[in-house]
């Protein structure tokens, strides 16, 4: 690389990692910890790859120094974690068990006693199984239960952590747990699609206002959020119109009302035939209007969208898009296309400059809120060669790709204070089972010894510096 194409960084360019509670923690029945909806939809037989479950993951819950030792000598500046709901309110409701706060606290300590920055995610997706019997986020009282538990986290850890996330992907949380199923709880039901998304942005809100009355003045609350870039076939007036709901759908069901304190009209109307949205109540959309101190973006692949006849097949679930196992409410004359180029080992098309566009767009819309990539990564088949080792040649491309738009957005203006590498380590991946591999560090699922690949020491390198090295 010569002088003068260096990518480099602020110095205090918030360098890190993310992982989520239910994917690495194990220890399902210990510390008072209860079922949540993932506990449930794992032990169901079909609904994992290979029947699967997160019952041992990495066993994090028994190893979190070695992986904070981890942490520490690849040089992360922050590390981004889940708190597990039923670890530390195991039904969703009353007083919190000391056993589960007092894991967080352990944790927390060990990262700032390593000068750490630990982030807080009240919600990756693990609802307490008792609060999904009642109705889950479907029903209002699910919001008012999440904002209670925000207060008891708040409480316990606020004189330790300083940044904070209410929700993680609520689109994920609503579309493939509620529509297409192929998420805890896994339910198809197309009102609840909405019904969810509306409840989640709710409970965001209650969720802010309840920590802001524990919290120190100076913490900071966030929401993350993975919203699409969606780019339509042609410039065809089908075309643009089908790009324009799947923006509604996906994006603007959550920045409307956090950013702009209102759903959009459009949405509305395409989604008509279900709902009347009807569960709105006065003042929603204001609670849900909480000024942000920073947003969180999780990126990942753009969508490419034109319009079709009604009844025509979408494409296939992802993870993070669409699913033809029940299409979007409001988009059954939208076909999602295949896209050309290099795929993860998910299928996912590799294209970093959506993550560019994707910044500037927020930077329009949220002029004065900070940004952070709080994800951002790509599977792939990383196996250990004869001598241990495991070399990812095309992660370390991806990230270097990636990151390299993260920088571009900055040069035009956008404010982004740092980066999350998705993930850690390897782990439990959802639906998918341990078959897709996620991590910078390689964890042997039999034996659960982890091992930095050569992404990992790439990184290393770039926290170090500040600056992007050449790919390898």
């Amino acid at each position: 690389m010569t002088q003068s194409n260096r990518i480099t960084f602020p110095s205090d360019f918030l360098w890190g990692s993310a992982t989520a509670s239910y994917q690495i923690e194990g220890g399902a029945r210990e510390g008072g910890r209860t079922p949540s909806i993932w506990d449930t939809f794992s032990h169901t037989p079909g609904r994992v790859l290979a029947g699967d479950t997160g019952d041992v993951a990495c066993d994090h819950y028994h190893r979190w120094q070695e992986d904070i030792d981890l942490m520490s000598e690849l040089g992360l500046r922050a590390y981004r974690f889940s708190i597990a709901w039923t670890r530390v309110q195991p039904t969703g409701r009353g007083p919190a068990v000391q056993a589960g706060l007092d894991f967080y606290r352990r944790l927390v300590d060990g990262l700032l006693e390593r000068g750490i920055t630990p982030v807080a995610t009240l919600y990756h997706w693990d609802l307490p199984q008792e609060l999904e019997d009642a109705g889950g986020w479907p029903v209002r009282e699910t919001a008012e239960r999440f904002a209670e538990y925000a207060r008891l986290a708040g409480e316990a850890l606020g004189d330790r952590v300083g940044m904070w996330t209410t929700l993680n992907e609520p689109w994920c949380s609503a579309y493939l747990g509620y529509g297409s199923g192929v998420h805890a709880p896994g339910r198809t039901e197309p009102e609840s699609v909405l019904r969810a998304a509306h409840h989640l942005n709710l409970g965001h809100g209650l969720a802010v206002q309840a920590l802001r009355g524990v919290l120190p003045r100076d913490a900071q609350c966030s929401i993350t959020l993975n919203p699409a870039v969606v780019r339509s076939a042609s410039d065809s007036e089908a075309d643009l119109d089908a790009a324009r709901r799947i923006d509604a759908l996906q994006n603007r069901i959550f920045t409307g009302p956090l950013l702009e304190g209102a759903y959009p009209e459009d949405l509305r109307r395409d989604t008509a035939r279900v709902s009347d949205w009807s569960f709105v109540r006065d003042g929603d959309e204001a609670t849900i209007n909480q000024p942000l101190d920073f947003i969180g973006i999780n990126y990942y692949n753009p969508v490419l969208v034109s319009a079709s006849e009604p009844g025509s097949a979408n494409s296939k679930n992802d993870g993070h898009g669409v699913s033809s196992h029940s299409p979007w409410v409001g988009s059954e004359d939208v076909e999602f296309l295949e896209q050309p180029g290099k795929k993860t080992e998910m299928g996912w098309p590799i294209d970093a400059t959506g993550l560019t566009e994707l910044l500037l767009r927020f930077h329009r819309e949220a002029p004065g809120v900070p940004l952070y990539i709080t994800e951002n990564g790509a599977a792939f088949d990383d196996k250990p060669d004869a001598t241990g080792a495991v070399h990812d040649p095309d992660r370390v491309e991806y990230l270097h790709d990636h990151i390299a738009a993260v920088h571009a957005a900055m040069e035009q203006g956008a404010d982004v204070r740092g980066y999350f590498l998705w993930s850690l380590l390897d782990n439990f991946e959802w639906a998918y089972g341990y078959s897709k591999r996620f991590g910078m560090v390689h964890v042997d699922f039999d034996t659960l010894q982890r091992t930095p690949k050569t992404s990992a020491r790439w990184y290393a390198k770039a926290i170090a510096t500040g600056e992007l090295p050449a790919p390898e």
